[in-house]
């Protein structure tokens, strides 16, 4: 593996893992800071991630726009440098107004999953780059393998312990990609910064207007919101259904994000020439919407390490329509393309903890006359679908065979 392949690997593993290690504490930090019950706690860790999705769904088109300008490397250094500051000032924060500022600006440095797409996109031809793009998945949950368990025994140690090891790990990243990355992005293929593209409706246009792209869009956004169910809720959905403590949260979310690596680092590699991206997408959904639904029913926790597994194959969806999506623009919009990607999925990370937190608060309070964990995966099943109509309807008129 070439060593720019490798640093992007290990960057994109750096930033899951900082999403990750945060997560199993998050419940316990809120309410900490605010003195308050799970239902609550899980209200402001809807806000929390909203507020982050915010900024990130505000500046990731123009960051993607940047780096098809000014080059890829800048973007992912300067990124990191400012999340490693940003994990420090968590670290500290003992009010929620200040948790709340950390994600913000997390939010505005959060370009560097869209620019470590873009850099793939760069370096690979268009007939690899959904197995280019599946690597890059492998390594987001490779660090969802590693950052949440980390993160759950550092929090058994103290809540705050793990915004400083995101942080150490951010500046130890920087640190490595300042002496190693080349840039990927020769300047005969940048393009003038046009400011009415670098921000979510003008990328959005453009890239819509691409043939074939918008119903695409549209198809990403309902899986997004539906899929972000997941980090929205988990660690509570799991405390509130079978008591689960900080550490059991970390233990399956590694369970998960091994299954993940599996997935996405091995065998995309045969789905995908088996299948095609067009019928990955389709029975991939599927699954997702079948797998939601068992969540949201379960009883027992063997139930959900059953579904683990079973649940993480349906991840093909995402790299499988980033490969599709990718062949429709030209090498100059590579950067913008995935800044608009980045975009529908800060958009889709704004509505879906606040709408997924809004329905465990509903089902979980206790005036609730139905009692109930699991209703937001239910509702996300729901979308799920929503989205498999969407692609069927947009692909029936074609009658086209899979690529």
């Amino acid at each position: 593996m070439r060593l720019p392949v490798l640093f992007i690997l290990i960057t994109v593993t750096i930033d899951a893992m900082g999403i990750g290690l945060i997560l199993p504490v998050m419940p316990d930090l809120i309410g900490e800071v605010r003195g308050s019950d799970l239902s609550n706690a899980a209200l402001w860790g809807g806000i929390l991630s909203a507020s982050y999705a915010v900024m990130q769904f505000l500046c990731a088109p123009t960051l993607g726009n940047l780096s098809d300008r000014y080059g890829r490397r800048p973007i992912l250094l300067i990124s990191m440098a400012v999340l490693a500051a940003d994990y420090v000032l968590m670290s500290f924060a003992h009010t929620i107004w200040l948790l709340l500022l950390g994600r913000i600006v997390a939010g505005i440095a959060a370009g560097t999953h869209a620019t470590a797409l873009a850099y793939m996109a760069d370096i690979s031809s268009a007939e690899k780059r959904g197995q280019s793009f599946g690597l890059i998945s492998a390594g987001f949950g490779m660090g969802f393998t590693l950052g949440p368990i980390i993160g759950g025994f550092l929090g058994d140690l103290d809540p705050r312990a793990p915004f400083m090891a995101a942080a150490c790990l951010a500046a130890a990243n920087f640190a490595f990609g300042y002496f190693v990355l080349p840039e990927s992005l020769p300047a005969a293929r940048r393009r003038v910064l046009d400011w009415a593209r670098a921000n979510p409706l003008g990328g959005l246009m453009q890239i819509g207007a691409l043939p074939g792209v918008r119903v695409l869009l549209a198809v990403m956004l309902a899986y997004q919101i539906a899929n972000f169910v997941y980090p929205a809720i988990w660690a509570y959905y799991t405390q509130a259904a079978f008591g689960w403590e900080a550490r059991m949260v970390g233990v399956s979310l590694t369970v998960y994000g091994v299954a993940m690596a599996v997935v996405q680092g091995g065998l995309i590699r045969v789905i995908l020439p088996r299948l095609g991206e067009t019928r990955a997408v389709f029975w991939g959904l599927i699954l997702n919407t079948t797998c939601l639904i068992a969540y949201g029913l379960a009883t027992d926790a063997w139930m959900v390490w059953v579904l683990i597994p079973i649940s993480a194959v349906g991840a093909v969806v995402a790299p499988a329509m980033q490969a599709v999506m990718s062949r429709a623009a030209g090498a100059d919009q590579q950067g913008e393309l995935q800044g608009v990607l980045a975009s529908i999925s800060s958009l889709s990370m704004i509505l879906s903890p606040l709408v997924m937190t809004q329905a465990f608060f509903w089902f979980t309070r206790e005036e609730t006359g139905l009692w109930l964990p699991g209703a937001p995966f239910l509702l996300a099943a729901v979308l799920m679908a929503a989205a498999l109509a969407i692609f069927v309807g947009a692909a029936r008129p074609k009658a086209q065979p899979a690529e």
